[in-house]
Parts: C-alpha cells; sequence; structure tokens
C-alpha cells in the first residue's frame, strides 16, 4: 500500500508543471503587449519630429528588452515540460534539441538558459549605455558569473 502512494506521489509535481507553465504563458503574453504598446510609442514619438538616433536607440534597448523576457519565459516553459516528462509521462513527444532524461539534463539547460539571459543582460545595458553607470564592473560581474556556470557545465559533460 505505501508504495502504491509513494509512487502515484510523483503526480504531485503536476502542481509545479502547472504553475510554471502559467507563469511562462502570463509572461510571453504580458511582454507580447508590452511588445504593441512599445511599438505604438515608437510610431508616435517619430511622427512628433523626434531625432532618428535616439529614436532607433529606444527601439534597439525595448526589442532586447523583449527579447529577455521572452528568453526567461521559454526557459520557465522548457523546465515545466521536462519536469512533466520527467515525473508524469516520460512518452511526451519534445523537440529533439529539448533531451530532458534526467534532473541533471533540466539543469544544464537552465544553467544554459541562464548563460543566455545574462548575456542578454549585458547587451541590453550596453546598449541603452547613458555614460553614468559603471559598465565595466556591471559587465565583470556578469562575466563571472558566466565563467562559474560554463565551469559548472563543463564539469558536469566531464562526470557523466
Amino acid at each position: 500500500m505505501l508504495t502504491r502512494v509513494l509512487a502515484l506521489s510523483r503526480y504531485f509535481t503536476v502542481v509545479a508543471v502547472l504553475g510554471i507553465l502559467l507563469a511562462s504563458m502570463a509572461l510571453l503574453m504580458y511582454e507580447a503587449v508590452v511588445v504593441v504598446v512599445g511599438l505604438v510609442n515608437v510610431v508616435n514619438t517619430a511622427s512628433s519630429g523626434e531625432i532618428y538616433p535616439k529614436l532607433a536607440k529606444m527601439l534597439a534597448v525595448a526589442v532586447i528588452e523583449a527579447v529577455d523576457i521572452f528568453l526567461i519565459a521559454i526557459v520557465a516553459q522548457m523546465i515545466g515540460l521536462g519536469l512533466y516528462r520527467l515525473f508524469v509521462d516520460p512518452e511526451l513527444p519534445l523537440p529533439a534539441w529539448l533531451k530532458i532524461r534526467d534532473l541533471d539534463d533540466l539543469k544544464n539547460n537552465l544553467v544554459s538558459s541562464v548563460i543566455a539571459v545574462l548575456s542578454v543582460l549585458f547587451l541590453r545595458e550596453a546598449v541603452g549605455w547613458d555614460g553614468q553607470r559603471d559598465l565595466l564592473h556591471f559587465g565583470g560581474a556578469l562575466a563571472l558569473i558566466i565563467i562559474a556556470l560554463t565551469i559548472y557545465l563543463v564539469a558536469k559533460g566531464r562526470s557523466d
């Protein structure tokens, strides 16, 4: 009896999966609205006679910020699908590039995605740099984190 209850407890993971997928969808929808509103603002600003370089920079920063949020939402979706495949339905058809055989695969995907998000974060700051903030220290801190995460991925790859 206890063995059956423990075996069925893996389905509680569905709560986490649903929460993660709902959060992912909410982020995707929210950012889609932000993109539309941002484009409307750019068009309105352009029609008011704003100078082109400032407008182009404003649009570039908005696009980079949108990419950052979309990446986070997609990573959340990948994690939700991966957890579902690991704990509930190992036959869930996923794209070939999303290989989830165990929890380590899911963590490696998460770490790789965090590296991409941190890179986009730096790019956003660099494009929007106004000369006031210390971009070198910010970039250096991000680089140290990215290096540490890359070392983790390489070490995990060697131990497999």
